[in-house]
């Protein structure tokens, strides 16, 4: 039976990776990637008061905002999918958009103003994601208060669909559409997520 002898491990092998050297070098292949137009989607994860997210960009501008609930593995999978494989973590390309969601989280900004890549969605969903930023920041409209802004009246399952399917969370605000009878209905980001960003606009 052969023995696998620790002297025949190679030294590069065997010594441990320095972090610094380590982030550097990915600091290298990220800007090359970008200079020679190789990364599509440009991705980083944030730390927050709803959790950690994942957010997502293309040079359109931002296309996904994730929760960890949503599984980030599978979000960037989809992502490969529908969008491109060309994607790194790229974290200095989602600079401004993680600026604006910590003056967001610290009440010190009630709108975003970042470009957005809507091409997840189509037709209604679009339709109905372009329009949930008119609701103003502290303020809340019903599934039929939505349905009727978006000149579908009797759309209103449809709206709690788009609501439910909407790829950029908190910067587009779905949370802000409640059920009729003023109760939370659902979120993509779970009933906890929503209810913080509520009581986080109602206290600014």
């Amino acid at each position: 039976m052969n023995e696998i002898r620790n002297d025949d491990t190679p030294a590069a092998l065997s010594a441990p990776i320095d972090p610094g050297k380590l982030a550097m070098l990915h600091q290298r292949l990220e800007a090359a990637a970008q200079a020679e137009g190789l990364v599509d989607v440009a991705y980083t994860t944030v730390d927050s008061p709803v959790g950690k997210l994942l957010l997502a960009a293309t040079p359109k501008g931002l296309v996904r905002v994730a929760y960890a609930r949503e599984n980030h593995d599978q979000v960037l999978e989809a992502l490969a999918a529908k969008l491109s494989p060309r994607i790194l973590r790229a974290p200095k390309q989602l600079d401004e958009v993680a600026r604006e969601l910590d003056e967001y989280f610290d009440h010190r900004r009630q709108q975003f103003d970042l470009p957005l890549d809507l091409s997840l969605s189509r037709g209604f969903r679009q339709l109905v994601q372009k329009h949930l930023p008119q609701i103003g920041y502290g303020q809340t409209r019903s599934y039929k208060e939505m349905a009727e802004m978006v000149g579908s009246p009797k759309a209103v399952r449809a709206v709690g669909t788009a609501c439910a399917t909407n790829p950029l969370p908190v910067v587009v605000p779905c949370h802000r559409v409640l059920r009729t009878d003023g109760t939370l209905g659902g979120y993509i980001g779970g009933l906890e997520a929503k209810t913080t960003l509520l009581d986080l606009e109602a206290a600014a």
